[in-house]
């Protein structure tokens, strides 16, 4: 997983091939087959592998819950992992046409557990709107700096972004 994982999180599910993952895994396609049954199991695999070192990271679950574990996860989410930038389930979302219906269903379980996160996080600073209309507002402007990470943003204007955003959010 560790070395399929970058290698499916640079060029998507759809272009990569199985050269590169052989390459990259040092694994050949007999090995790889043997173990996964395709290529779209592979990819699951790495997704859920994804996926549970994201919630290692616990930036959402630190106490007390509140606001900073929200500006600590906009900040340091997109660039925590396997070096690459962005994240790899956000860049799932952008092929979910060719993406194997688990994959679909794995992004899609991930997305709301990070809402629930996030909310509980938002609950925590009593504000004046309901937690889960704040709670997809940070979710849907994490996904855009996810992806704005394959733009080459540099991080202290990602953070200004994020500072200024997280100004407003306080507010509401």
């Amino acid at each position: 997983m560790e070395k399929a994982l970058p290698v499916f999180w640079k060029h998507g599910f759809a272009n990569t091939s199985l050269q590169e993952l052989e390459k990259a895994t040092g694994v050949n396609k007999s090995g790889l087959y043997a173990e996964f049954a395709d290529k779209g199991d592979l990819y699951l695999e790495s997704l859920r592998h994804y996926l549970r070192k994201r919630q290692e990271e616990e930036f959402l679950t630190a106490k007390p819950l509140g606001w900073n574990n929200i500006e600590r996860f906009l900040k340091l989410g997109p660039y925590s992992l396997e070096g690459q930038k962005g994240c790899f389930s956000v860049n799932s979302m952008n092929q979910f046409a060719v993406l194997p219906p688990a994959a679909q269903e794995i992004v899609s379980k991930g997305r709301a557990f990070l809402k629930d996160l996030i909310a509980r996080n938002v609950e925590a600073e009593k504000p004046t709107m309901k937690p889960t209309v704040l709670a997809e507002m940070i979710l849907t402007f994490f996904t855009g700096i996810s992806m704005e990470q394959h733009l080459r943003v540099s991080k202290a204007s990602m953070n200004r972004k994020v500072d200024d955003f997280m100004k407003a959010v306080r507010k509401l």
